[in-house]
């Protein structure tokens, strides 16, 4: 199956107001996704990949032994996590339903005590990579991965990620990368989609 990208689920300009500007979506989305897009396309073209689904790739080529990926994972995965990433956001985030909040309470002690973890584990990410909350057999937890390694890699259920490449919150937040989670958390979840997830 070819790599398409998708179009946002908004417009360019729609998070503007809660933190991340259409400058930072225009080169996130435009630029960086459809990279991996057209390179994921080029990767798989020839390969016993080229007609599998983006999920089957990224497991089938994902090796727990190497610190440097293939291409093909690398740009597959990055494919899929930017696809959700999108989808995980919404202007001004939405209100948690019910059945997620109680989750999240119950494995962590409480939002606050969530979001607290979650921050800590992007912003103790060392270089490119993404947090997540993740479903692992019944179980919520909070983990991250370095550069496109993904949920999916190691059998658990994506419920939020969070990108904390620079390209995603540089332009907005400089530097500081715990400002930026901070920001996600309060301001840009879907948490309607997250409970979807579940």
């Amino acid at each position: 199956m070819a790599f398409e990208l998708p179009d946002l689920p908004y417009s360019h300009d729609a998070l503007a107001d809660h933190g991340m500007s259409r400058e930072t979506l225009e080169y996130h989305h435009d630029i960086h996704h459809k990279a991996y897009v057209d390179n994921g396309n080029k990767a798989i073209s020839g390969t016993e990949w080229e007609n599998k689904p983006v999920e089957d790739i990224i497991k089938g080529t994902y090796d727990p032994k190497s610190v440097a990926q293939s291409g093909i994972f690398n740009n597959a995965s990055q494919y899929w996590n930017h696809n959700q990433f999108w989808e995980m956001m919404a202007p001004g985030g939405t209100k948690m339903p019910g059945e997620l909040e109680k989750a999240i309470n119950d494995a962590f002690g409480g939002f606050d005590k969530f979001k607290e973890e979650f921050a800590a584990a992007g912003a103790g990410q060392f270089g490119s990579g993404w947090a997540w909350l993740v479903k692992d057999g019944g179980s919520l937890k909070i983990t991250k991965t370095e550069n496109g390694v993904n949920p999916l890699c190691f059998g658990q259920t994506a419920l939020l990620g969070c990108d904390v490449w620079e390209h995603s919150y540089y332009i907005d937040f400089r530097n500081k990368r715990p400002v930026y989670i901070q920001n996600f958390l309060d301001n840009l979840v879907n948490w309607e989609n997250v409970a979807s997830r579940m």
